[in-house]
């Protein structure tokens, strides 16, 4: 539904095999994605029917107010996106955007956008240049995509705006959490993209919590590509796993073809 770069789409199966796995015939209680994105996986989960609910969150608020709006109003969000793609002025309403971050003027962005490689400079304002070759998503499939989400979602689903660690603080027992934060590599040095960072020891002592309560943890956070291997150290209550490669979305950005391997960090039995 939401293009978004890093987007779980493609490893989805094989995160839910993992969870299958782990979670053996019992329904999980409440499934919580609190770096949401694209919220590939609540997708993918909600599909399969492994949550009898689930809870959507990110610190970016417009992104959380589209999604509301797509579970709430999917026809609206669809007419509305249309008006915007039908002008087709990125620079336009990126400009609208930055003074009134409408739900269908950051939808149109992101479909727009170059590899809906989404980036905010240091104040915050997204500032992705567009993609010329493309128009964005046809807005006929936008609303078949809202639809089918918000059939999905509607009813079992709650959006929260914040910190993971106050948007999982109801989690507990029974629950699982499925954590895509931004990676180190991103929220510390030069290379800093999205809109908030999330720092390592920030996420060690989310995991913390979360197992503390008996919140069992799936975790993407590194990985391999080429020779490299960017492992951060964890808790040792995690164990690694490694999904299958796939082509690398910023070495395409730099015009190199690079395969990668991202790891899954999974809840130990008996740590939560």
């Amino acid at each position: 539904m939401i293009p978004y770069q890093g987007s779980k789409r493609l490893l989805a199966p094989a995160i839910l095999a993992v969870l299958r796995e782990r979670q053996g015939a019992a329904p999980v209680r409440c499934l919580y994605e609190p770096f949401a994105g694209s919220a590939a996986l609540t997708l993918a989960a909600a599909q399969a029917g492994l949550a009898r609910s689930h809870v959507v969150a990110d610190s970016y608020a417009p992104l959380i107010a589209l999604w509301q709006r797509i579970v709430d109003a999917p026809q609206q969000l669809a007419d509305d996106y249309r008006a915007v793609w039908q002008a087709g002025d990125y620079d336009a309403v990126r400009q609208a955007f930055h003074r009134e971050p409408t739900p269908e003027r950051l939808l149109y962005l992101l479909t727009r956008c170059v590899k809906a490689a989404v980036r905010f400079n240091r104040q915050g304002a997204f500032n992705q240049a567009a993609d010329k070759r493309r128009r964005g998503t046809h807005p006929d499939r936008v609303a078949a995509h809202a639809h089918a989400a918000a059939a999905l979602l509607r009813d079992r689903t709650q959006f929260r705006v914040g910190d993971a660690l106050a948007t999982t603080a109801d989690a507990r027992h029974g629950d699982v959490a499925y954590l895509d934060p931004p990676w180190h590599g991103t929220t510390v040095g030069r290379d800093v993209r999205y809109h908030a960072g999330y720092t390592h020891a920030e996420l060690v002592a989310l995991v913390a919590a979360l197992h503390a309560r008996g919140v069992r943890v799936l975790l993407s956070y590194d990985g391999k590509r080429g020779g490299q291997d960017f492992a951060q150290t964890l808790p040792d209550s995690l164990e690694r796993l490694d999904l299958p490669a796939m082509r690398s979305a910023q070495a395409t950005l730099l015009g190199r073809v690079e395969w990668t391997t991202e790891s899954l960090y999974a809840t130990r039995p008996g740590s939560a």
